[in-house]
């Protein structure tokens, strides 16, 4: 599978699971935990949702960069980030294990190299 469509497919995949998980925590949830915890959960359905976006810009940018490489590489960190920063705070909301908060950083650190990985696809190719 090229990698446009890897990304299309997670981008598509993970808006699906996080527009799901935010009505999950809506309706289910938000009985169940205290306001701070379905906060933290509304918190990693909204970056889940944002980034999965995310990827799905990265889908169709793949082929129209100048470095596919870098877009790829912003792929891979923009879905590490939704692993590690929204997982994190769904567990932390339903567990209240504050260690699991410590992967959420790590989380948010891909996600900004992400971004930044993808700013630098746009740079033009030097000329020689």
């Amino acid at each position: 599978m090229p990698n446009h469509a890897r990304f299309l497919l997670w981008g598509a995949i993970n808006a699906a699971l996080a527009v799901m998980l935010g009505a999950f925590g809506k309706h289910a949830l938000a009985p169940l935990l205290t306001e701070k915890m379905m906060e933290i959960w509304r918190t990693g359905a909204y970056y889940h949702l944002v980034h999965a976006v995310g990827l799905m810009v990265v889908a169709a940018l793949l082929e129209r960069s100048p470095h596919p490489e870098r877009v790829t590489i912003a792929g891979w960190l923009l879905l590490t980030g939704i692993v590690l920063f929204c997982g994190s705070l769904y567990l932390l909301s339903v567990t209240e294990l504050r260690t699991l908060g410590m992967l959420t950083p790590l989380g948010g650190l891909c996600f900004i190299m992400g971004w930044l990985w993808l700013a630098a696809s746009a740079w033009p190719k030097p000329t020689h």
